[in-house]
């Protein structure tokens, strides 16, 4: 089971600021005289998406608050390990350090660090821990990426669990637990995106201006790119209605996604995202991750070979089931 960082809201990184001397670094080009941005990139953050409220409109924190929040961290993992066969302690978890700085959040828009007033009426689907805790109630179809509504079949359990869509896997990339890994290929026309989690390939059409039709509805939506100076603008939009907008809320089927990729330095490059969905949030959401060079290879995540974790929590309820009906002795 895993989860996604919306459940941990009181994690950190430290991050510097990546307007700096930064700006006068000049990206290796492709035989394409593109910027090359090939290579596997790992976008691991423990800065939390949206900023704790006791800081307000400050977009960095002191070193005693950072230590502080560290500690709540790792309780918040503890308390995991109440439920059963238990969570995840910090040792497994896949954090990032980059600078002297501490961000608040990711989210950079709206300024207070929050996600903006969500539309009345959207539907809202927000296991406990994160999915590592008991179901939630719900009605099908289940979108968010981990835990479920119960164990009568798949459709019961969200959609990583199942292996259609990596929890952390995007669009947009959101950090997660671990494997945050992206492996970026380029040609002249095309750049393919692939995701460690679940190995999905994102095709992104250079020269394809134009998305395919309304009624054509995708897990990860349609995808067409294009280069604003060294930066690779991506444009996504008609995903399907299986899938939550952002965070807990609502289902993708209105969303417009715009990111951003800027290679700063040798080793980083900026990921900014933008989502715009008048059908779940009253105003956008623009977040920045940083994404660092990983010098190795990545290895397929294969999922469960056959599925067997879906098997064997489903083949669990029917023996529990089972006992539950049983005649007294």
């Amino acid at each position: 089971m895993k989860t996604k960082l919306f459940a941990f809201p009181l994690v950190l990184i430290f991050l510097s600021p990546l307007a700096n001397a930064e700006n006068d670094y000049l990206a290796p080009r492709t035989q394409w005289d593109q910027p090359d941005l090939q290579g596997v990139w790992n976008f691991a953050s423990n800065v939390p998406m949206s900023r704790p409220r006791q800081f307000g409109e400050r977009e960095y924190m002191t070193q005693e608050e950072a230590n502080a929040i560290a500690e709540n961290m790792e309780a918040s993992f503890e308390q995991l390990n109440e439920y059963d066969v238990g969570g995840y302690n910090t040792f497994w978890v896949e954090n990032a350090g980059r600078g002297d700085n501490l961000r608040t959040s990711l989210i950079t828009y709206p300024t207070n660090g929050q996600l903006p007033k969500r539309v009345e009426g959207i539907n809202i689907q927000n296991p406990p821990f994160g999915g590592l805790g008991p179901d939630f109630r719900g009605e099908r179809p289940v979108r968010t990426p981990v835990g479920g509504i119960g164990k009568n079949g798949p459709e019961d359990r969200g959609i990583s669990e199942r292996c259609i869509v990596g929890f952390n896997s995007g669009p947009p990339f959101v950090p997660s637990l671990y494997n945050n890994n992206v492996q970026i290929v380029q040609n002249r026309d095309t750049v393919v995106v692939v995701t460690e989690m679940i190995h999905d390939a994102r095709i992104i059409s250079l020269t394809k201006p134009h998305h395919v039709e309304e009624e054509i509805r995708l897990w990860t939506g349609d995808s067409r790119g294009y280069w604003d100076g060294d930066t690779l603008v991506v444009e996504t939009k008609n995903f399907n209605d299986l899938t939550q907008s952002f965070s807990v809320f609502g289902s993708a089927t209105g969303k417009f996604l715009t990111e951003r990729f800027t290679r700063v330095n040798e080793f980083t490059v900026d990921y900014e995202f933008t989502i715009e969905d008048p059908d779940t949030f009253k105003d956008r959401i623009t977040a920045r991750v940083p994404m660092s060079k990983v010098d190795g290879l990545m290895y397929e995540y294969a999922c469960h070979e056959g599925n067997y974790g879906m098997v064997n929590i489903l083949r669990g309820e029917r023996m529990a089931e089972m006992r539950m009906d049983a005649p007294e002795p």
